[in-house]
């Protein structure tokens, strides 16, 4: 019996499901704002930012919704909230982030909410949406996520 635990062991640990998929293709949206200089006025924005790079990304939410509702149109921070909550296992609140963001006048975060809208699919078990959107996104000229999108597009293939 022992002699079929390991095999059976590796052959396990080499499965990858909808979860593994997740957690491969996310990564974290850059902190654009941790560089800043250290004030009064956004020491807990930052301390919330260290959490964030640490992988503490549950931390870093509360922070981040504070900072939204001060100032509600700043899309960097809303973009920061997305992605700390689709770290922190909750896709269908960073997609909700990210639907603002898709509907703003400005256009500066586009391409990001775009890819990160198809990780909210791939990681709350939506497959075809997620393959849908990647494609779409892998077949633009240029994009921004491009070799992410063909990636994701290449692991739902399979």
């Amino acid at each position: 019996m022992r002699s079929l635990a390991l095999p059976l062991l590796l052959l396990l640990a080499g499965c990858t499901g909808p979860e593994d998929l997740c957690t491969r293709h996310y990564e974290p949206f850059p902190d654009l704002i941790g560089g800043r200089a250290r004030t009064d006025a956004n020491a807990a924005l930052l301390d919330a930012m260290a959490r964030y790079n640490a992988g503490d990304h549950a931390a870093a939410i509360p922070v981040l919704e504070a900072e939204l509702r001060d100032t509600p149109n700043e899309e960097q921070i809303r973009m920061l909230l997305a992605s700390a909550l689709l770290g922190a296992g909750k896709p269908y609140d960073a997609e909700l982030q990210l639907d603002f963001i898709e509907t703003s006048a400005r256009n500066d975060y586009d391409e990001a909410a775009a890819w990160y809208t198809v990780l909210c699919w791939l990681c709350s078990g939506q497959h075809d949406r997620a393959l849908e959107g990647a494609r779409a996104i892998a077949a633009r000229p240029r994009h921004s996520y491009k070799r992410q999108a063909d990636a994701l597009v290449k692991d739902l293939m399979r």
